[in-house]
């Protein structure tokens, strides 16, 4: 097996910095990898949670002005990931989420942010740390869209390059005049080959349009990001250069999320005991004030909240699931008036919906052992985490039928294969109403329930496979690129 060095670019790593599932991906790929004799560090910024977190770091390289101040590349490690981190305190020492301010507003230079990142990851790729000259720099996300941009202008010999799409709606569009301030050619703003997007410039754009091979993280999502809706401007870009689009499903840190060892939960427990569910039931009942019952079947939701992830939808299903006898405990934030709604819904229905705004990590283990059934209602949804970890917490997954959802849960409607869970189609609050009743049913019929979770238990839902592929990728890039 030929070893590979790759360049992941992010700008979030767990358990290092965490917003969504681009940093879950980031921080279990590069161990995954390891397996398939791919070496891959990882390019991060250096915010103030990794400059406390980062142990026995290394200064490569010094600048006295790195995109308008001081700057610095350390090499560390934390958790067995090897990094890189861009410590450049005038772009990154900032607090709070990466990307907005304390009243949730994009950093007005986060473009600048972002560009520095990328172009640090161009240069490593072209040498800059002797000790490690990449054959792939992996991009992920607009964040990192430029480092393709860089590597493709800059001319000359290049590693290969990998964009991967997380979510298509974040897309990092910005003001063309933003090109003299990071140092890309003016006219590369004006070229629809380029960075130019309807009249202004996008770094996921300029990455999907340069990188030699582009992947997303399902199947179905690489399908449905090439129409015009799901595209979100981008589809006829994709559909142009489908060839070297591929989907290659996430899988989640088996370590991590092991509810036979997980140190977050009340009750461990495997697959021939799943009795101790009910002990972590009663404790979730507990936290979000919900009545102790075993047989109301609890339905967990663990979310931003948003219309992207359908969590309106949920709000006009709450009559059947009071109906149908059940509980609801939600754990998210996001939108201000969802929050303020499914709050009102807790206040109105005490003991049946609870509901906590924020994000707590070791909450968000607890409702994936306690709850009877997870509930992910998205309107799309490129992958998808937490149904992967419902599946190996024994918890039923009640997805949509959209991207990494459709990919991940089967339906008992799929006639040959061991049902997982409950999908619905279309995208509305009756079709989740329907499929809350059938679940409601089955969980009342306690052999069939039992045969979903033991089901779900044996899927695999591990790195194991899905690293496979991505090592398959860099292999044939380097080799096409060598012929």
């Amino acid at each position: 097996m030929t070893p590979v060095r790759v360049l992941a670019v992010a700008s979030e790593v767990y358990p290092i910095v965490k917003t969504g599932g681009l940093a879950d991906v980031a921080g279990a790929l590069p161990i995954a990898l390891k397996a398939h004799g791919v070496e891959m560090r990882t390019l991060m910024p250096a915010y103030p949670d990794v400059m406390r977190l980062l142990s026995g770091t290394e200064e490569i390289r010094r600048w006295p002005d790195y995109f308008g101040g001081p700057g610095r590349l350390l090499a560390g490690s934390r958790d067995g990931l090897d990094l890189f981190v861009l410590d450049v305190p005038h772009l990154y020492a900032r607090p709070g989420n990466p990307y907005v301010t304390a009243e949730g507003v994009d950093w007005p230079d986060n473009g600048v942010r972002f560009a520095a990142l990328a172009r640090v990851a161009a240069d490593i790729g072209r040498g800059l740390v002797p000790a490690f000259v990449p054959d792939v720099v992996h991009a992920h996300d607009w964040q990192a869209g430029l480092a393709p941009a860089y590597l493709h202008y800059d001319g000359g010999p290049r590693p290969g390059t990998v964009m991967t799409i997380h979510n298509m709606a974040y897309q990092g569009k910005f003001d063309r005049a933003l090109a003299d301030a990071i140092g890309l050619p003016r006219d590369a703003t004006f070229d629809v080959h380029g960075l130019e997007y309807f009249g202004g410039i996008s770094f996921l754009k300029a990455g999907l349009q340069l990188a030699d091979r582009i992947t997303t993280v399902s199947p179905t999502y690489a399908r449905e990001i090439q129409s015009d809706e799901g595209g979100m401007g981008l589809g006829g870009l994709l559909r142009a250069r489908a060839s070297v689009l591929s989907g290659i499903l996430n899988g989640i840190d088996i370590e991590v999320w092991n509810p036979q060892t997980d140190p977050h939960i009340a009750y461990r427990f495997g697959p021939e005991d799943l009795v101790f569910r009910a002990a972590n039931k009663a404790v979730l009942q507990q936290q979000f004030n919900l009545d102790s019952s075993d047989e109301a079947p609890l339905l967990g939701v663990i979310s931003r909240l948003s219309w992207q992830k359908g969590l309106d939808l949920l709000l006009e299903a709450i009559p059947t699931i009071l109906d149908q006898g059940m509980q609801l405990a939600l754990l998210g934030s996001g939108d201000r008036d969802l929050q303020d709604r499914y709050q009102a819904a807790a206040r109105a229905n005490p003991g049946r919906i609870g509901v906590m705004i924020g994000y707590d990590e070791i909450l968000a283990h607890l409702i994936q052992a306690g709850s009877d059934a997870l509930v992910v209602p998205s309107r799309f949804e490129p992958c998808g985490l937490t149904q992967l970890c419902a599946l190996r917490y024994g918890a039923i997954p009640i997805v949509s039928r959209v991207g990494g959802l459709e990919d991940t849960i089967i339906d008992g409607s799929e006639t040959g294969r061991d049902a997982t869970g409950f999908k619905f189609a279309p995208v509305t609050a009756d079709a989740l109403a329907g499929s809350l009743r059938r679940a409601n049913a089955a969980f009342h019929d306690k052999p069939t329930w039992r045969r979903l979770q033991r089901s779900g238990l044996a899927t695999d839902v591990s790195w194991r496979h899905r690293a496979g592929e991505y090592a398959a990728l860099y292999r044939d890039l380097i080799a096409s690129r060598r012929a």
